[in-house]
C-alpha cells in the first residue's frame, strides 16, 4: 500500500501532539478541541493514551495539525453513526409550529389584484357566455 496522498505518513501521533502544544499551549488546545484530556491536568502521555484509544479525537487532533501547518485536508470522514461528520446537525429544543392560520372571512371587502390589469378584466366579461368550471374535463353540459 503507498501512502503518497497522505500527509500525516511518518509522523509520529507525539510529534503532532507536541508540536501542537508548543504552538498552542495546552488551555488554547483545550479551547479549541473540546477534549477534558488537554484541560484537566494535560500532559503529553495521558493525552497519547486517551487519542489512541479514541478516534473521533485523534480525527480532530490530526485535523487542526494539518490546519496549522497548511498541509492537505483529508475529505470528510463518516462518524460512526452513519453520518458525516461536515453536516450539520438538527438543532435540539422545541420543534418548529406548523400551526395553521386562520384567516378571517367575515369582512365582506374585496381587494383588488394589483397584478391584473383593468384591461384584461374588461375582456373576460364581453368575450361571450362564460364556459362551466371544469368543462374541459367533464364535458359541458349542454348537450
Amino acid at each position: 500500500m503507498t501512502q503518497a496522498n497522505n500527509p500525516l505518513h511518518g509522523i509520529k501521533l507525539e510529534t503532532i501532539v507536541t508540536q501542537l502544544v508548543e504552538k498552542y499551549g495546552w488551555e488554547e488546545l483545550g479551547s479549541r478541541i473540546n477534549i477534558q484530556c488537554f484541560k484537566d491536568n494535560p500532559s503529553v502521555k495521558s493525552t497519547l493514551k486517551f487519542l489512541r484509544k479514541t478516534p473521533w479525537a485523534r480525527d480532530k487532533v490530526e485535523y487542526l495539525y494539518l490546519k496549522a501547518n497548511k498541509l492537505p485536508l483529508p475529505p470528510p470522514k463518516e462518524d460512526s453513526r452513519g453520518s458525516f461528520a461536515s453536516k450539520a446537525r438538527p438543532a435540539k429544543g422545541k420543534a418548529i409550529s406548523t400551526k395553521a392560520v386562520s384567516v378571517n372571512t367575515s369582512s365582506n371587502k374585496t381587494v383588488p389584484n394589483k397584478a391584473a390589469s383593468p384591461q384584461a378584466s374588461s375582456d373576460k366579461t364581453t368575450a361571450g357566455p362564460a364556459a362551466p368550471v371544469n368543462a374541459d374535463i367533464w364535458g359541458s353540459s349542454s348537450n
